[in-house]
C-alpha cells in the first residue's frame, strides 16, 4: 500500500472485529462507502466472536462480507489463534474494533502488531476499560475525551492517535452522555484511520514490533460501540 496519488496505491483493507450491534462498524461502512475513507479504503470483512450479533446481519445488508467464530467456552490462546487463521484469509491491513468485547491476548496482537486500533470513550490515562461513560456520568464530568489509540499488550495503554473532547455540560441522563460521546466516535475513527492511511498520524517504532515477552498474559480489551 502506497499514499494516495500513488499509481500504485491500493486501498487499504480493514477487518472489523464486532461482538453487539456495531454502530461503530456501520459510520466506517458508510465512510468507506461515501465518506472520508472511500478513496483510501476497503472492507475486507466484518467479524464477530458471537455468530449472533446484531452488526454481522448489519454488515451483510450494507454489502460487506462478514465472518464468525463462537468464542464460548474457549481458551483464549487457543481461540485467538484461531481468529488471526480467520483473518489472514482476508488479508486485512488494519484490525479495527468497533465494540468486540474480548480482552486480546498477546498471540492475536503480536500477529498484527502495530495495526490493531480500538477506540475508547474516554481519555485513556484517565479510565481504562469498561463502563467509561458510566464513569464519566457518575463523576459529573463536564467533559470527556474520545480516545483512538493502537492496541498493545497493556490494558488501553497503547499509543494515542487521535482524541476528541465530547462536552457533557446539561447532560442528564446517562443516555444522552453516550449519545453526545457516540457522535463523536462515529466521525473520529474514520477521520483518524484516513490519517493513518494518507500518514498523516505516525505510528511510534516500538508499536510495530512484537516485544520478545508479554507484559501481561491477557490484555487489550476492546472499547466501542
Amino acid at each position: 500500500m502506497k499514499a494516495p496519488g500513488n499509481q500504485h496505491f491500493s486501498k487499504a483493507r480493514l477487518a472489523i472485529l464486532l461482538s453487539g450491534r456495531g454502530s461503530n462498524m456501520v459510520a466506517l461502512v458508510q465512510a468507506v462507502q461515501g465518506g472520508v475513507l472511500q478513496e483510501l479504503a476497503e472492507v475486507a470483512v466484518v467479524f464477530s466472536n458471537k455468530p449472533d450479533a446484531p452488526g454481522l446481519e448489519t454488515a451483510a445488508a450494507l454489502g460487506c462480507a462478514t465472518a464468525s467464530l463462537g468464542s464460548q467456552g474457549r481458551k483464549r490462546q487457543e481461540f485467538d489463534a484461531d481468529v488471526v487463521e480467520v483473518l489472514n484469509r482476508y488479508r486485512p491491513d488494519y484490525i479495527v474494533l468497533a465494540g468486540y468485547m474480548r480482552i486480546l491476548s498477546p498471540t492475536f496482537i503480536r500477529a498484527f502488531a502495530g495495526r490493531i486500533l480500538n477506540i475508547h470513550p474516554a481519555d485513556t490515562h484517565q479510565h481504562q476499560g469498561l463502563h467509561a461513560y458510566e464513569w464519566a456520568f457518575d463523576n459529573q464530568l463536564p467533559e470527556t475525551k474520545i480516545t483512538v489509540h493502537l492496541v498493545d499488550e497493556g490494558l488501553d495503554t497503547g499509543p494515542v492517535l487521535a482524541q476528541q473532547p465530547v462536552d457533557l455540560r446539561g447532560a442528564a441522563t446517562l443516555q444522552e452522555v453516550e449519545r453526545r460521546g457516540l457522535a463523536v466516535e462515529h466521525q473520529l475513527y474514520a477521520a483518524t484511520l484516513a490519517g493513518l492511511i494518507q500518514g498523516k498520524l505516525t505510528v511510534p517504532d516500538a508499536a510495530l514490533a512484537a516485544p520478545d515477552s508479554p507484559t501481561t498474559p491477557e490484555a487489550g480489551l476492546a472499547a466501542g460501540n
